[in-house]
């Protein structure tokens, strides 16, 4: 039986991690500093407390890291820290540079680093998200395995390790600026008065975010997390010659919303957090 332990179960990390419960895997936590909302998560999925990242990593197969972009270094180096030395999935968004540190300090401590993205919503009985896989051959399998015939659709990219944080950088830089950009516009639009206006010209294009004006409060409140991964989008994209100032004016926007992280805001509530506050 194959174990895996999860840093750190968010609602995608506790949802993922509970589908390898369906092949047979144990699930392993961490409760130590986390929130109640996390140990009530760990417990509605059925996880396996461990004692400490020690156990954790004497104890299991492979780790899975979903956590913040912001803290997936730090996590990698406190995991290689523990001598580490199954498969470390480093499943977070940020760019194929970051992934490359991180594969050196996994190396270091002997673990084999496979490049992880999840595109999609939490597994449930209706949502399947994909998980796309990239790294030596045999630890992607081996990952792979762990999720057959569950509601987490894995799929293997050839290249080695930089082409799944690829692909999820590449998608995020469209769907993350666009949703931010249309909250934008309405909050341009509805200081001028013609929000409804537009909302009748975005709903003749019915595959445009703009249509979706319940999403800005579900955006505002990522944005802690969302910020992070634009500035990380913004260092790929420059590292390739391509222009950066759109994902890095997307990251600049979200920091607008830096103290709504998990508020249940209204509509107008979060268009009007966009607003600068002036200066004294």
């Amino acid at each position: 039986m194959t174990t895996l332990g999860i840093l750190h179960p968010g609602s995608m990390g506790a949802a993922v991690a509970a589908q390898a419960k369906r092949t047979g895997a144990e699930v392993l936590w961490c409760p130590a500093g986390r929130s109640e909302a996390s140990k009530e998560r760990a417990l509605r999925y059925g996880l396996t407390a461990a004692s400490g990242l020690s156990e954790m990593s004497q104890q299991c197969d492979v780790i899975l890291s979903l956590c913040p972009p912001a803290n997936a270094e730090d996590v990698a180096s406190s995991v290689a820290a523990h001598s580490f030395s199954g498969i470390f999935v480093d499943g977070n968004a940020i760019s194929p540079a970051s992934m490359q540190t991180i594969s050196t300090i996994m190396s270091s401590a002997g673990a084999q680093l496979v490049d992880g993205s999840v595109i999609g919503s939490p597994p449930s009985a209706t949502k399947t998200p994909r998980l796309y896989l990239s790294g030596p051959e045999g630890p992607v399998e081996t990952v792979a395995r762990l999720f057959e015939r569950t509601a987490v659709n894995t799929l293997t990219l050839q290249g080695g390790i930089g082409k799944a944080s690829a692909l999820k950088l590449s998608y995020s830089t469209f769907q993350k600026t666009s949703r931010v950009l249309a909250a934008i516009s309405y909050a341009l639009a509805r200081d001028y008065g013609v929000e409804d206006e537009l909302l009748e010209v975005a709903q003749g294009r019915t595959t445009s975010y703009l249509a979706e004006t319940e999403y800005f409060p579900k955006v505002a409140a990522r944005a802690w997390r969302w910020g992070p991964e634009m500035r990380e989008a913004a260092s790929a994209l420059a590292k390739s010659s391509l222009p950066a100032g759109l994902a890095e004016a997307a990251a600049v926007a979200l920091e607008e919303w830096a103290e709504a992280k998990d508020l249940p805001l209204e509509i107008a509530e979060a268009m009007d957090l966009l607003h600068s506050t002036p200066d004294p």
